[in-house]
This record gives structure tokens, sequence and C-alpha cells, in this order.
């Protein structure tokens, strides 16, 4: 077939050497120099360009148009209607300003066109626009649902509006069409997407309630709510469940003839006093050389969760368990987790077993990897081992008499590994952990700081050695392999903190672009008897880069370990399971081909891993949240002690002693003007100097605690007195604009734009974008076109 004029004309255009041309040089070219056939080209060239699909230079010349290098990335959005791309998670975020955001919503995956590069002179970062949505992030959303009257149902064939449980789709509308479940006012549900924001409605969604989790007031709603709109599974399917049924409740060791039997040693667990999934036992002894014998044994999930199988898929997909205020959403059913694979006192379990032999300097001088039968002595809690090391209750050291000698052994070796990191430079931040007691029905009554004994950190120094000996094991067998691992911190990081520790007046010595974990040690330890302290340590923590699962090994730099995974709790974390599997295809089988079946599957493994550990804790972390702001409420109105955690161009952010914390708005600091001094992180009046900075002692009030949106506000009563920054200088002409913009400032990205839906009759009052109605037009849904629901 004869290509068509337009086509010679690209072809030609794109295989010559020159780049723009004139009508005549293209009719050369081409051979078509004939009258007839050059105004056929002339008029092709016009629709050509009409279309786009060639341009003319400043010289009147034909030339092919750039081509768009589209790249892909994830959105995040922000409620006020602009966003952010990811494209590296290592390098900065892509700019996309509200009107370019291509209707994108939150998670989604993203082609961008970069309009405008990073200036590093202004500090002004790139900027994008979103040309094509390539795969929706949510197909679902989970919220409380409003009923509308009946005439707006007849009439919209919409039967509500849902308000979204996750604050990402706060901007956006959910109607409900009146197919399909339809729900009670108030109720929980989980809304299936049937038509995304487009254009004409920027702002809307539109689905069917696909099923009713519950209503807001039922106990327990709260938590759930957000453990859905996250994506988790809070039961397993009927096949899952199946398996685990099959499994036998008991084992008897002379069906295991291959594996050693370990049954004759002493051996407990040591767990908090309401674990119920107890997945590792230890054991240590003084040997007569003057060395120390450490068995940390660990449940064999493997053996029970096969490749392949739908516990491993469903194991796979949640990736972790998820440790929540009054529940834990398993990994793998109880049946198992709390039964045959949990490590109870008395009888035999299976188990895959590390053993050291451990000299006096910490150094691992032997060890044995393999599968093996125990069967513990005692189940301990943290509690008994902490009083009997400390001999504050002789009571529960005559109790377990016979394990006494053991754990003063464990305690000595726990000193000695862990003196060992130390000298090499690991980094022990004292994080204050603190705990939502709730009562019945999850109302939260008290917030208490858990502490961590000897018996905590003997556990945590057993479980440490035990990950580092099974991944240095395994990487110099250069076998595939499964790594946790923490990355080097970045340069622009370290040096934000760098400039903030010279702000408190903290010299912080280190080679130019890089620290050693020596030197962080160094660093908090210096800290550590200074009021700002918990300060530091978190600007510390922020510097560093998140640890995460690698098929490559890339030490552990907070540890400052060279090899390190994740073996110790294949009950809670997929990874571990995965070490497991790994330990048990390389006793049989170290072949080619086994190799390559895992270089291919470690990657997704690891990435997935990582991604649902991240999605946990980002959920634990909302539900923990929403359950102080709670807790709060109780306290509106009274007075408490705190520290400056943050502070921000907006406002400041107080931690009291409990972990909670709260914010001033900057609106709300009456005194002065002030501005934000972002070298010093502080902020300064403008008239009368008075400065606030990270690590102040301050005294608030409570005046608004809002669990929803997981907020809490307070109010300045008193600040300890600092030394005072210099005063801003701030040109007359420039003063009074920059004063109405600070004042005028949102709370940013904490509090949504609110605006009435309904009038005092209940009536709904805005259209679909959520645009209030004028007086006099018709309802929001007159004149658009019903859309089918399948």
């Amino acid at each position: 077939m004869k290509a068509t004029i337009k086509e010679q004309v690209l072809t030609f255009l794109a295989t010559s050497n020159k780049k723009s041309f004139s009508a005549e040089e293209i009719a050369e070219g081409l051979n078509l120099q004939k009258s007839t056939d050059f105004k056929l080209l002339v008029q092709t060239i016009a629709a050509m360009e009409r279309e786009g699909t060639i341009i003319f230079n400043k010289k009147g010349k034909i030339k092919l148009p750039p081509q768009t290098v589209l790249v892909e990335g994830t959105f995040r959005a922000n409620e006020r209607g602009f966003g952010f791309v990811t494209i590296d998670p290592e390098e900065d975020d892509i700019f996309i300003p509200k009107e370019k955001t291509g209707y994108a919503m939150d998670g989604d995956t993203v082609a961008i066109d970069i309009v405008k590069i990073s200036d590093p002179f202004s500090d002004r970062g790139a900027e994008g626009q979103v040309v094509e949505i390539r795969q929706r992030a949510v197909n679902q959303i989970v919220g409380e649902f409003s009923l509308f009257d009946e005439s707006e149902i007849a009439e919209s064939d919409l039967y509500g509006s849902v308000k979204p449980k996750d604050k990402n789709f706060n901007g956006l509308r959910v109607l409900v069409a009146a197919q399909g479940i339809k729900p009670v006012d108030g109720s929980i549900v989980i809304v299936e997407i049937t038509h995304y924001p487009e254009k004409g409605y920027p702002t809307s969604i539109e689905g069917v309630v696909k099923q009713i989790i519950g209503h807001k007031n039922d106990p327990g709603m709260d938590i759930l709510s957000i453990v859905i709109s996250h994506g988790i599974n809070t039961s397993f399917p009927a096949n899952v469940l199946a398996q685990a049924d099959k499994v036998a409740e008991t084992i008897d060791p002379a069906d295991f003839p291959d594996r050693v039997d370990r049954r004759d040693q002493l051996i407990v667990t040591i767990d908090g006093e309401d674990a119920k999934d107890l997945d590792d036992a230890v054991t240590v002894k003084k040997l007569t050389n003057g060395n120390f014998f450490l068995g940390v044994h660990i449940a064999d999930v493997s053996y029970y969760v096969t490749e392949g199988s739908p516990l491993d898929q469903e194991a796979y997909d949640r990736g972790t368990s998820v440790y929540l205020t009054d529940r834990v959403i398993p990994m793998i059913p109880q049946r198992l987790s709390n039964g045959i694979c949990s490590l109870n006192p008395h009888v035999p379990r299976l188990t895959m077993s590390c053993e050291m032999e451990i000299d006096p300097t910490g150094n691992i001088v032997k060890h044995a990897i393999f599968p093996s039968i125990i069967q513990t002595t005692e189940r301990m809690t943290y509690t008994a081992v902490n009083a009997i090391i400390e001999d504050e209750e002789p009571e529960v050291s005559k109790r377990y008499e016979k394990l006494v000698p053991m754990f003063y052994e464990m305690a000595e070796l726990h000193y000695i590994l862990e003196q060992r990191r130390i000298k090499r430079g690991a980094v022990s931040f004292e994080d204050r952990e603190a705990k939502v007691l709730v009562d019945e029905q999850g109302h939260p009554k008290d917030i208490i700081l858990r502490s961590r004994g000897i018996g905590e950190r003997l556990i945590e120094s057993f479980m440490l050695a035990a990950n580092e000996t099974v991944a240095e094991h395994y990487n110099k067998l250069q076998l595939p392999f499964i790594y946790r691992i923490h990355e080097d911190p970045k340069e622009e990081k370290l040096q934000r903190f760098f400039d903030f520790a010279a702000a408190l007046g903290m010299v912080v010595k280190h080679t130019k672009g890089s620290i050693t974990p020596k030197d962080l040690q160094k660093v908090v330890a210096d800290v550590a008897e200074r009021p700002e302290a918990m300060v530091v340590n978190m600007m510390l923590l922020r510097s560093m880069q998140q640890a995460k699962y690698s098929e490559h090994n890339a030490g552990h730099y907070g540890l400052a370990a060279d090899y390190y995974t994740h073996f110790t709790s294949p009950i809670r974390r997929y990874p571990d399971l995965i070490v497991h599997r790994l330990i048990r295809s390389y006793a049989s089988d170290t072949s080619k081909k086994m190799q390559s079946k895992w270089q291919e599957k470690l990657p997704e493994i690891a990435h997935h891993s990582s991604d649902m550990e991240r999605r946990a804790v980002l959920c634990e972390r909302e539900v923990d949240a929403m359950k102080k702001a709670e807790f709060m409420q109780e306290h509106i109105g009274e007075d408490f002690d705190g520290v400056i955690s943050s502070i921000t161009k907006f406002g400041i952010f107080i931690e009291l002693p409990n972990t909670i914390e709260g914010m001033i708005h900057i609106s709300n600091l009456k005194e002065d003007y002030f501005h934000f001094v972002e070298q010093q992180l502080a902020l300064v009046g403008e008239r009368t100097g008075m400065t606030f900075k990270i690590g102040q002692k301050v005294r608030v009030k409570v005046t608004n605690a809002n669990p929803e949106t997981r907020e809490i506000d307070f109010e300045l009563v008193s600040a300890e007195e600092v030394t005072q920054l210099p005063r801003p200088q701030v040109s007359r002409n420039n003063r009074s604009g920059k004063k109405t913009d600070n004042r005028s400032s949102r709370r940013q990205k904490h509090t949504p734009a609110k605006s009435k839906a309904y009038d005092n009759k209940g009536k709904l009052q805005v259209d679909l974008n959520g645009n209030k109605k004028k007086k006099g037009k018709k309802p929001f849904y007159k004149g658009i076109k019903k859309k089918k629901h399948k």
C-alpha cells in the first residue's frame, strides 16, 4: 500500500540529517514538485500543523515538534488541591499545581511532564503536570454514609454521600448511587468506585455501596474504619482458614527423625504478659572455656505455611501483623499463630535454630543453623525476669529457682553483646513509646509509657545476634538472600541536622558530607542529659533513611552491622518466613536452578514487604493519634507541661511527657507578629524579639481535641525564657503583605477547608463539585445525565 503524503512527510523529517526544511525542500525530497502534487503537499502541511504533528520554527521552516519525555511516579495529594509526584524515593518530589493534577487521586501511578526544572539557587523544586493516569491506586473508599432525602433520591438517582475516613480524600465528594446496598444514615460503608474525577466534576467520585461495616456508634468501629481504609484485611478467606484447620494441633517428635532434638535443654520464652504468639525461645550457658553458648530457637512457621499455598499467599499479601490499641490483625490465622506455631511451655514444637558460641569480647566464634525440635521449660515474662535479675522480689526468684542462674548468665552475655555493639558504633535511641489503655467499649482511659528493663534488652541482644549471624552465613555462601538494610544518611538531610545542631550550640564532628554511626552515637551520648535530648534524637532520626528489605546486602547503618536480616519473627513478618524457607531450600539444594529461582523472586518479595510494613506503621500511627485525641477530649481546659518538639512557619508543635503532641497555631500567638527563621527552626517576634525554639519548655492549655481529624490544639500559658535570636529586619514596603499572609495562613496539612453541605433543614446545599448552590437555581443534580451502574 502506497504511503500517504502525511506519512511520507513524517518519514522524511524523521530520517533526514537536517532538523528543519522549507516546503520546497520537502517537495524536492519527496519528488512532489508538480503543480498539483505541490498544492496537495501544502494543504497536507497546513493540516499537520493544525493537529500538531509538525511545527514551524522562527524562520518559517518545518520541523517535527519536540518529543515530550514523560516520567512515571506516584501522586501524593494535598487536601488543598495541589500534589507531589515521587519519581524516586531518594530524590526530591515534583510539585504539581492544583490546575495540573489531571484529576489524579492520592496514590495513583501517573505519567507527568516536567514543565519547570528545579532551581537550587532559589531553593525551588521542579514542577510538573499530570499527562496520564496509568493506574488508579484505589477502587474503593471507606467512610461515613449520609442519606439524601426522598426527593433528591428520586430526581438524582443518587442515594447519599460518604465522608471518607482517609484524610487524603477529604477534598473529594463521594456520591452513592441508588442501586445496590442501601445503608442507613450513619453507617460506615465501603464504596466501590464507578466514576472517578473528570472534566466538569474534578472533585467528585461516584460509586455503589459494596459493604456495610457497621454503624459509627458501634464499639471499635472507629479503629476498624481506619484499618479497612488502608486496605488491610480483617478476616481470612475460607480457603486459608480451611488449610489452617487441617494442621494438627500437636506433633509427635518421632515423626521428625532428621531434626536436631533440643528438648533436653533449659529453654524459655520471655515476652510481655499479654503476648499470645510466642515465636522465639532462648537458652544461655557459660562454657568451661569462658565462652558463652547462646541458643535462639524460632517457631518453624515455614513448615506449616508451604510455598504457594493459600496460607502463603495470604501471608504475602498482608506482609506483617498489625498491632493496634485494642487488637492485633495477624499475618497468619490464630489457629497457627497462637497454637502449633506458638512455643508454649512443656509441649514439643518445631523450630529453626541458630546456636552460637560467643567469646568474652562478644565475637561469635562458632555457629550452626538447622531445623530442630524443642520443648520450652517455662513461659517467662519481662516483668518476672527483671525482678529476678534486679533482685527486687525474692518470691519470684524462689518460684523460678532452677532457672535463676541462667538468667544471671543471660544478663552477663547481654552486657557483653551490648558493649560490642556500642564499641563498633551502633546508635541506640531511647525512644519513648506509649501505650493507650482502653476500656471494654474502646474508650481510652489512660496513656502510659512503656519501660524497657533488662529482660526486654537482653532478648533484643540475642535476637540481633541471631539475625546478624544468619545474614553473614548466607552472604558468605554467596547465595541469593533477603536482607534488612539501613543505608547511609543522605548528605542534604545530614546538612539540615548539622545546621539544627549548630543552632543549639552543638558542634558535631564529622568528615565533610558524611557522618559515621560512631559520630551519631557521640551526639546521642553528649545530648543525653540536656533538656532538648528528646528533640535532638528525633531530628537525628529524621535525618536517617528508612530501613527496608532488599535482595542486596547493604549493611545496617543504625546497628553499625555489616550483615543483617530478619530471622526471628516469622509468625508476624513475611520476610522472616522467607528467610526460614531459604534456609530449608539451601539445606537440600544449592543448584544454579534453585539460586535462579530465588534471584527472580526475592526482589518483588522485598519490595512488597517493605510497602506492607509502611502501610501497617501508618495505620498503627493513625489509630494511636486518634485514641490520643479522644483521650484529650476529657482534658479540654486543663493545663499541661510540655516541650516544643517542632516549629514550622504556621505554628508550634508541643509534646507532652506522655508522648501526646498538639499544636499552637501561629495566629493564636497574640503577643507579637512572629517570623519563621528556617535556619534556626525558630519563631521570632518582630517587635519584642520573643523567641520560640525546639526543646524549649512550655506550659499549655488544651483548647480542642478532634479524634476524627486526629488533631489536638493547645494555647500557650507560659514559656521558659531562652536566649533571644536577632529580630528579623522587615522592609516597610513588604511588612504588611507578609503580616497579612502569616496571620491568615491556614493550618497546613492538618485542618481541611470546611463548608456547610446542608442548610438548617438538612437540605443539600452543594453541587457535585462541593460548590454552594445559588438561590433560584435547580438542584445540583438537575440536567446531569444519569450514569448506568453495572
